[in-house]
């Protein structure tokens, strides 16, 4: 993408401060977009905008909390592009899972994103443009033993995307998913541990994804480069959506 594609806009990346949003932070902001990302600890919002640079601003937010997200909406104003990328990622089987753990994955990565949504698009309708793409998984719609809960939440927000682009198509505004196989990211690793690897391998390519990769799929999403798609799913998954 050249240089200045994106001038004259605003982003948001949620969960911004690392892994997959970080990157899409930076490549948005070389784009030329004026670049917010989000996260709960300050201290790595803090280091994120050390290593991004390029004029980004952090804003402390948890997205499990509606009163954050209600206060994020307005310390943003106008967003133009939206990235739904923070996440919660459990690792249970079924019947281990804990009820406390279940609830804030979908208060993140359904609840929190549906009401952020339903926050900056109103403005994105009024101007007649905006891009919207959420960051979902593999598993959602993949079966992968322990993952059920992520996955459960992921293939909500796939379902999200579809619905989102029907309402809002008609005033120009597109909205997709981009569902990323294994991604060596610092929590999924964290949290996943080999398995991580071990899905990677598994994959047509035989490796887990470089969070930059995964990000330049968040770029051409969100970019004029993909003017006329919306309400699709881009399988970045070094083809585990074909086997």
């Amino acid at each position: 993408m050249s240089q200045g594609e994106l001038s004259g806009r605003s982003a948001l990346v949620t969960g911004g401060t690392a892994g997959i949003g970080l990157e899409s932070a930076r490549l948005l902001a070389e784009a030329g977009a004026a670049v917010t990302i989000t996260g709960r600890d300050v201290e790595r919002g803090e280091k994120a905008l050390a290593a991004l640079g390029l004029g980004v601003r952090f804003v402390a937010a948890d997205l499990s909390d509606l009163e954050s997200v209600a206060s994020l909406a307005r310390q943003c104003g106008d967003v133009d592009v939206l990235v739904n990328n923070a996440a919660s990622f459990p690792g249970a089987s079924t019947v281990d899972q804990d009820p406390a753990s279940f609830e804030r994955t979908f208060d993140t990565n359904v609840r929190g994103a549906y009401f952020l949504v339903a926050a900056v698009a109103p403005g994105m309708l009024a101007r007649g443009s905006g891009s919207i793409v959420n960051v979902t998984s593999m598993v959602a719609f993949k079966g992968v033993a322990g993952a059920s809960t992520y996955s459960a939440s992921k293939a909500a927000l796939e379902s999200l995307t579809r619905t989102w682009a029907a309402e809002f198509g008609s005033r120009h505004v597109r909205v997709n998913s981009v569902a990323p196989g294994p991604t060596a990211t610092e929590g999924v690793v964290a949290e996943w541990g080999d398995t991580n690897e071990e899905l990677g391998r598994a994959l047509p390519l035989g490796r887990t994804a470089d969070p930059r990769e995964i990000a330049e799929a968040v770029l051409f999403l969100a970019s004029p480069r993909s003017s006329f798609v919306t309400g699709s799913t881009l399988h970045a998954d070094g083809g585990g959506a074909a086997v």
